[in-house]
């Protein structure tokens, strides 16, 4: 039976081709929304999405369902513990988009401070302001904090640099580079932002990381641009810093953003004039959805004929393990079965465990992570094993 592939969003005709080329079953339907999706994927083997939603209904429906994979970066609109529950693999494609993302970035960058959306609609309206428009005070030396130097970060530095600023950086993570400014402390680097970039996951401790005491850092006049993710943002304290501080905003995303692809649309921030919005339009260039196409294809290649998901997001980071045993055996059938019995009937839980074969297909090492020691005398039946060449255990 084919492995059955549902595509719940927009994807490039070439690499649904690519798909239907491996011998799979390829249903393409990018207007199903949130709640179309349940019934939809209880056939199918594998859903990819984009921005659609796959909430715990659509996982629990999908009976054969084994991986979801998100054509882009973060995974928020995926129900990651409903997944989990039911053992439901989810991978993305990160990096493909970082340059379309940091293009836009810097595109909202130079709209704010050239106000270009406004000399647009007067001159449209039949209005001609040259005065007005002729404030710009240009980008040359201004200091750029960017939150969260990941690959887009790191992108939008690069061209942040062309422009002859000066770049400023913070993450929770170390990170490399040669053009940005490490600093550990928010409230030391946002005093001294001219314009701050913010390209972070949403996750429990981004969620509302802007409110109203990191506003309050920001210098008057500040630009602040978002195009990663609305949850990231107090959108009350943004409204209140507006107000004080007179900043002015750049966002691709903003909270209560329609699912569907047009439509009417209503925020908090729509008829604020110091705020400029796109329509989550970040990764959506043909070079950056042709390098998330191609990539999910991979993902989808490289599961189907031989079981590795590329990108697993849903692996356990951190275990419970505290010993590792080490089997060195040889490549035969079977041997790594009869050293699971062992340890099996030992009542020792395996948390994590990865076999790998040598070159030429003879021996194999096989590494499994434990919460307990295992004894000397199980250490002793399984090196008594005539195919087994040789075993080590430790704490880790």
């Amino acid at each position: 039976m084919k492995v059955k592939v549902l595509i719940a969003d927009k994807f490039p005709d070439l690499y649904i081709e690519q798909l239907k080329a491996m011998d799979l079953d390829v249903i393409y339907n990018a207007k199903l929304g949130e709640n179309d999706l349940p019934a939809a994927a209880e056939d199918v083997d594998i859903i990819v999405v984009r921005s659609t939603i796959v909430n715990a209904e659509t996982i629990k429906a999908g009976k054969k369902l084994n991986l979801i994979i998100r054509a882009g970066a973060g995974v928020n609109n995926i129900n990651i513990p409903a997944a989990n529950q039911k053992g439901v693999y989810v991978a993305n494609c990160p990096g493909m988009n970082s340059v379309a993302v940091a293009e836009l970035a810097m595109g909202l960058i130079l709209s704010l401070d050239r106000r270009i959306p406004d000399n647009v609609i007067d001159f449209r309206g039949g209005v001609w302001n040259k005065g007005e428009y002729s404030k710009a005070e240009g980008l040359l030396g201004k200091n750029l904090a960017i939150i969260g130097v990941g690959a887009i970060g790191k992108e939008v530095a690069k061209r942040a640099v062309s422009f002859g600023m000066n770049v400023y950086g913070k993450d929770i993570f170390p990170f490399e580079s040669d053009i940005i400014e490490k600093f550990s402390d928010m409230e030391k680097m946002l005093p001294t932002a001219d314009i701050i970039s913010i390209h972070l996951p949403l996750t429990p401790e981004t969620r509302g990381l802007f409110n109203k005491q990191m506003f309050s850092y920001l210098k008057p006049g500040a630009l602040l641009i978002n195009t990663s993710r609305a949850d990231v943002i107090d959108e009350d304290a943004l409204i209140e810093a507006i107000k004080e501080k007179n900043i002015r905003c750049g966002f691709d995303v903003f909270k209560g953003e329609p699912e569907g692809k047009s439509g009417a649309v209503t925020s908090k921030l729509l008829n604020n004039p110091n705020v400029y919005v796109t329509h989550h339009i970040g990764a959506s260039t043909e070079q950056a959805q042709n390098a998330v196409a191609g990539e999910t294809v991979r993902i989808i290649r490289d599961y189907t004929r031989s079981g590795v998901i590329a990108h697993w997001v849903n692996r356990a980071k951190t275990k419970d393990s505290r010993y590792q045993l080490v089997v060195k055996h040889y490549n035969r059938s079977g041997v790594l079965t009869s050293i699971l019995e062992v340890i099996n009937k030992a009542n020792i839980n395996i948390e994590d465990i990865e076999n790998v074969i040598f070159d030429g297909g003879v021996a194999a090492c096989c590494t499994m992570k434990l919460k307990e020691a295992i004894s000397a005398d199980v250490l002793k039946v399984i090196s008594a094993n005539e195919n087994v060449l040789n075993v080590s255990h430790a704490a880790i």
